[in-house]
């Protein structure tokens, strides 16, 4: 089939320079010596030959697409030969078949136009009929339209046919998973990788948190599967990403199971991980899952989001931790998101948002409160504005804790320019120009400038980051010492435990044993024993800890695990409540 674009050669033009477009839709064959690009190659070399009388020679430019659909434009030899149509190097594309060019009618009309454009004629070696008729567009279109036909009904036979063979539990190829080699096209287990899978959902229903799990691999020198694709190069064998993880420990593979459209069907392999075990892990999952949110309806959103950085200058971004229920927030570190804390850099950190954002409320307070500094701001006015200003910030300052989390991260991102956590303090860089805007009693959140030119203040304030247990605190240095700004949930718990057991006890007749009692509560008699003792500490004690303002030491796991608190109160308080706290 020979079709002419109209030619912007001149009739005395001897030579016809000839490209030759190949196209193979699968890899399969290609690592042959000779395959069907070199089929396709090898007759429309041919035809050119056979009109070399006509002046017609092949470039030696290859255009060849392997492994590549004829559905799509996105074909690296396709566009070098479109472009090299652009720039006038070709006068004729031959292609084996009419489909090897494109399988699309709207492609078609594309690549027609750019031939067009320069004059481009195309031929196809196995298919004879003359396109510059009506006739023969007409019967170019048909051709196209059955090869379209011809791989939509491919496409959906072989979707049939793996949804089918899904259903019957077979492995419909890919890459094996960890665990798992791939023997007559069947998963069997390999056991050494097998040990590794179970040991890493072992891990994860001992952590519950990904990101634990991450940096417990990493430290332990596990990696992901090694493999040599059919090239000979070698694959996988890296660290294992959270991503990887979180597919890792969902995938129902491992439960000897085939998903198909999120159904799950038994497989023909063996399962690597138990049921026991999967359910653990599950639960796990689930519990850490929270519903993603816009900020604008979050219970509890990162209000300082965009704002915190580390003493390294290094992005702090808001993440949270799930657990038994309850929502955990904090800023971490970008390298400690990244790379885990082996790898993160010496100044990274994470820090509770709760303290971090009570902290940034206060200082807010104390600002608008400070009318010295107001009076300042005001600069260069009359009296009666300075005053005015001084009032507005006020009653700025009294609203603040009711205004909505969306008012307060409004106005804390046109108020402060940067928070930095350093070691030893938190320092907040605050624009004296917003104080007149977000005092305005007529304020309007939506309009509020996010960036404004003109003098900054910083405003430091001592704290500094103190590890108690597995969590780590932001302590701020008060004039009476270190002061806890949020009260440690778990200690809270433990003494209303302690209470409790106490009752159970007061109350108990004197022929229950101490095993019984603990039954009762669902603890062993041992932890009974050891909790129930925590309902005399002093009332001294016990109100500062429900405050949060016990020393950093003091802790659940503490209590629950050292050796009892002395029985006098006086004794209490000389170890817990010293001059400093």
């Amino acid at each position: 089939m020979s079709r002419k674009l109209g030619s912007n050669r001149s009739n005395s033009a001897a030579v016809i320079r000839c490209a030759i477009y190949t196209r193979k839709s699968s890899e399969e064959g290609l690592e042959q010596e000779f395959n069907s690009l070199d089929a396709q190659r090898e007759a429309c070399d041919a035809y050119i030959r056979s009109q070399k009388a006509t002046g017609w020679i092949a470039l030696p430019a290859m255009y060849d697409d392997g492994g590549i659909s004829g559905g799509t434009m996105e074909r690296p030899a396709l566009q070098r030969l479109l472009a090299d149509i652009a720039a006038g190097r070709i006068d004729t594309v031959v292609v084996y078949k009419v489909d090897r060019l494109t399988r699309s009618l709207h492609d078609f009309a594309k690549i027609v136009d750019a031939f067009d454009a320069k004059g481009v004629s195309f031929v196809s070696v196995t298919q004879q009929f003359n396109t510059t008729t009506s006739m023969g567009r007409l019967t170019l279109n048909m051709l196209l339209s059955f090869a379209q036909f011809e791989r939509e009904v491919t496409s959906e036979r072989i979707r049939d046919k793996i949804a089918a063979s899904k259903q019957k539990g077979m492995w419909m190829g890919g890459n094996p998973p960890l665990g798992y080699d791939v023997l007559d096209r069947k998963l069997v287990i390999n056991e050494p990788e097998a040990e590794r899978v179970r040991d890493i959902f072992r891990r994860y229903a001992a952590l519950k948190s990904v990101h634990a799990l991450k940096e417990d691999l990493d430290a332990a020198g596990i990696l992901s599967k090694s493999s040599v694709d059919r090239f000979g190069k070698p694959r996988g064998g890296k660290q294992l990403a959270r991503g990887a993880l979180y597919l890792m420990l969902k995938n129902r593979i491992y439960r000897g199971e085939i998903v198909h459209k999120d159904k799950a069907y038994p497989g023909l392999h063996d399962a690597i991980v138990d049921e026991a075990l999967w359910d653990m892990v599950q639960a796990a999952l689930a519990e850490n899952r929270v519903e993603r949110v816009t900020r604008s309806t979050a219970t509890n959103p990162s209000l300082l989001a965009g704002l915190v950085y580390d003493a390294g200058g290094e992005r702090m971004s808001p993440t949270h931790a799930n657990k038994k229920g309850t929502r955990y927030r904090y800023y971490i570190s970008q390298s400690l998101i990244k790379r885990g804390r082996p790898q993160a850099s010496d100044e990274a950190c994470r820090v509770p948002a709760s303290d971090l954002e009570t902290i940034v409320d206060d200082e807010i307070i104390r600002l608008m409160r400070d009318e010295e500094l107001i009076h300042e701001i005001a600069g260069p006015s009359s009296v009666a504005q300075r005053k005015a200003l001084i009032t507005q910030a006020t009653a700025f300052a009294n609203r603040w804790p009711s205004r909505s989390p969306s008012h307060r991260r409004a106005i804390a991102h046109a108020l402060i320019e940067r928070i930095v956590i350093a070691p030893k303090e938190v320092a907040l860089t605050v624009r004296l120009e917003a104080v007149r805007h977000i005092t305005a009693p007529d304020l309007d959140i939506r309009r509020l400038p996010q960036s404004l030119d003109g003098p900054t203040r910083i405003l430091s304030l001592p704290a500094r980051l103190k590890r108690t247990g597995m969590e780590t605190k932001l302590l701020i240095q008060g004039p009476t010492g270190p002061i806890r700004r949020n009260a440690d949930r778990s200690l809270i718990r433990l003494i209303a435990q302690a209470h409790r057991c106490r009752r159970i006890l007061d109350r108990a007749s004197h022929d229950q044993t101490m095993i019984v009692l603990a039954a009762e509560v669902g603890v062993g008699a041992t932890y009974f024993t050891r909790v129930v003792r925590l309902s005399f500490l002093a009332p001294e004690i016990t109100k500062m800890i429900l405050q949060g303002r016990q020393p950093p030491e003091l802790t659940a796991k503490m209590l629950v695990t050292q050796e009892p608190p002395p029985t006098s109160w006086d004794d209490q308080k000389r170890r817990w409540v010293s001059p400093k706290g």
